[in-house]
């Protein structure tokens, strides 16, 4: 089994806290926490969380700053509450759980997962290219705050997305103990009509390509690499 390290952390994290975190550390924050949180994660693990006797709640408040998670590879990163502007933006692979985003959130974005349990500011997925967003839209004015350049909108509806999905706020509600997290999962099949899954035009092409050439005995790196070469049209 892998060696970790969890670092527990209380009160206010500054500018870029948590950037650049390997895989194999945690940092656990019960607090709040400023501009660029997790920026360029690379492997590692952050939680931030409110404390358990805040007087306010989670899923309406902001708690970490703009641009968190900018350019970020891999990794996950669980927030119990809401994210300033431009969260995730190039965001190439991490995974994410938050409860409501700023203004151009998922902006630039070209691979990983992003769940959103609440709302989102204006110009949602603008220039994403990689990657899929689950949103979950109760009052169905998502519509008005995206960037539909570049993306498909569609329902959660195959079991892989219902597993991803389930799986990913699963996993926030135990690391932070979310109560928007708790009341998703406890009524799961009513709120799953109102998530949004939101995938680039051309990432959709591409991974459907890859599957199909998998189902004809290529890996799935080889699949992954004829399928990007077909996408761009190059031969070779």
């Amino acid at each position: 089994m892998e060696d970790t390290v969890t670092v527990n952390c209380t009160g206010a994290g500054g500018q870029s806290f948590g950037a650049f975190i390997p895989k194999g550390l945690t940092l656990k924050l019960t607090g709040d926490s400023n501009d660029y949180f997790g920026k360029g994660l690379s492997g590692g693990k952050l939680i931030v969380k409110v404390p358990e006797k805040a007087g306010y709640k989670a899923e309406e408040n902001i708690i970490v700053g703009n641009v968190a998670l900018y350019g970020a590879t891999s990794g996950t990163a669980f927030i119990n509450g809401v994210a300033g502007e431009r969260f995730a933006v190039r965001n190439s692979g991490a995974v994410a759980v938050v409860e409501g985003v700023g203004e151009h959130g998922c902006e630039y974005m070209t691979g990983g997962r992003v769940v959103v349990l609440g709302k989102t500011g204006k110009n949602f997925a603008a220039g994403m290219s990689g990657g899929i967003a689950y949103v979950l839209d109760v009052d169905n004015v998502l519509y008005k705050n995206l960037n539909k350049a570049m993306i498909s909108i569609e329902k959660v509806d195959n079991k892989y997305d219902k597993k991803e999905l389930r799986d990913l706020i699963e996993a926030h509600v135990e690391a932070t103990g979310s109560e928007i997290g708790k009341k998703v999962l406890a009524d799961f099949d009513s709120y799953l009509p109102h998530f949004k899954k939101l995938i680039p035009d051309e990432y959709k092409r591409m991974i459907t390509l890859s599957a199909k050439l998998e189902e004809k005995g290529l890996t799935s790196q080889q699949a992954q690499m004829e399928a990007f070469y077909e996408s761009i049209g190059v031969k070779h």
